[in-house]
């Protein structure tokens, strides 16, 4: 069993950044793979970027690619999502999600998500 919390979510001008952070319970994290989705109003979720168990294979959606940059820390059983220059259409609930299975776009490969952290990015 693992939980999820997200946090540093908020509000920031277009161009700005911010840095999510998802810490995990549970001792076995490092086994995971890890997600980012995100989900804005009246659309479906979306993968964002995923990292490998060992943070050597990631993944970017071309929304994102050259902005956003996930990393993780197992010793701290956190995983990050670094935002730069961030755009209006950025804006959205972002979830992390735990997969054992490896690094996949399909949200219906992950088996533990949190409860999500809004993202808003104002012109």
């Amino acid at each position: 069993q693992v939980q999820l919390v997200e946090s540093g979510g908020g509000l920031v001008q277009a161009g700005g950044s911010l840095r999510l952070s998802c810490a995990a319970s549970g001792r076995t994290f490092s086994s995971y793979a890890m997600g980012w989705f995100r989900q804005a109003p009246g659309k479906e979720r979306e993968f964002v970027a995923g990292t490998s168990w060992s943070g050597g294979i990631t993944d970017y959606s071309d929304s994102v690619k050259g902005r956003l940059t996930v990393s993780r820390d197992n010793a701290k059983n956190t995983v990050y999502l670094q935002m730069n220059s961030l755009k209006p259409e950025d804006t959205a609930v972002y979830y992390c999600a735990a997969a054992t299975v490896g690094v996949r776009r399909d949200p219906t490969w992950y088996d533990y998500w949190g409860q999500g952290t809004q993202v808003t990015v104002s012109s």
